[in-house]
């Protein structure tokens, strides 16, 4: 519930987004490739080994001693649990100290997080991306809305309940109506975000739908719509300054 007029794209760039995204991206890509060499080692070298598996040279005599458990390969075992337990620590510092709230908006999917304890995920509605125009002949000039969820880290800056929803210029635009004063009675709908509302600024919320049908797809106009048990729970653990990341 958005104009464009309001949406800024500082979140993208901002200097706390771009550090948890490569600290995490890079992390995740050091713990797969450990993994992977440490599951080699431990694992598929024995194995081909014991079955074998021509992996030594046929100069080599029986009496060599060449087995991926000796002080060598412990070694490097070791090594690598350091370095994932290392890794493991640094993803750690990135967590939130309270619960969160992590929206994935390809597959208009939410996950609730307490640390690194998953408390509640499910469907959500976000963006549809719908390019909405309004042209004025008489001035020569026109309107753009694009109804996009925008991605980045915010915080829940206001809660709450049984919220009044003020009408945009576009919502007039996109019925085909006038639009009218600031503050004509008709800006003012009751009921349509739900039973709660967090606000994330510049207009955009995460709230209740009446069209809990379409949770699951991108149709909003870029406010994150959520059912209306998961809109209670989201509410209820999530403070005001809570983290919401969404990508």
């Amino acid at each position: 519930m958005a104009e464009k007029g309001k949406f800024r794209e500082k979140y993208n760039t901002s200097k706390e987004f771009r550090a948890t995204v490569n600290v995490v991206s890079g992390t995740v890509v050091l713990l797969l490739t450990l993994m992977i060499v440490y599951s080699f080692m431990l694992h598929v070298l024995p194995a081909a080994m014991e079955s074998g598996a021509n992996l030594i040279p046929a100069s080599f005599s029986d009496k060599d001693d060449i087995n991926p458990k000796d002080s060598a390969g412990s070694d490097v075992k070791n090594d690598i649990d350091k370095k994932i337990a290392d890794l493991q620590k640094k993803l750690d510092k990135q967590l939130p100290k309270t619960p969160f709230l992590v929206v994935n908006t390809t597959q208009n999917k939410f996950y609730l997080y307490s640390g690194k304890k998953l408390l509640r995920e499910g469907m959500c509605s976000t963006g549809s991306y719908t390019l909405l125009v309004k042209s004025d002949e008489k001035k020569g000039n026109e309107q753009k809305w694009i109804f996009k969820t925008p991605k980045g880290i915010f915080r829940i800056r206001e809660k709450k309940t049984a919220p009044v929803w003020k009408k945009p210029d576009w919502a007039f635009v996109e019925e085909g109506l006038p639009i009218p004063s600031p503050n004509h009675p008709s800006r003012f709908e009751y009921g349509t975000l739900g039973d709660y509302a967090l606000s994330l600024g510049d207009g955009y919320m995460i709230h209740g739908t009446l069209y809990q049908r379409f949770l699951g797809m991108p149709v909003t106009h870029g406010c994150i719509r959520l059912g209306d048990a998961d809109l209670e729970a989201v509410y209820k653990t999530l403070s005001s300054g809570a983290k919401v990341y969404i990508y």
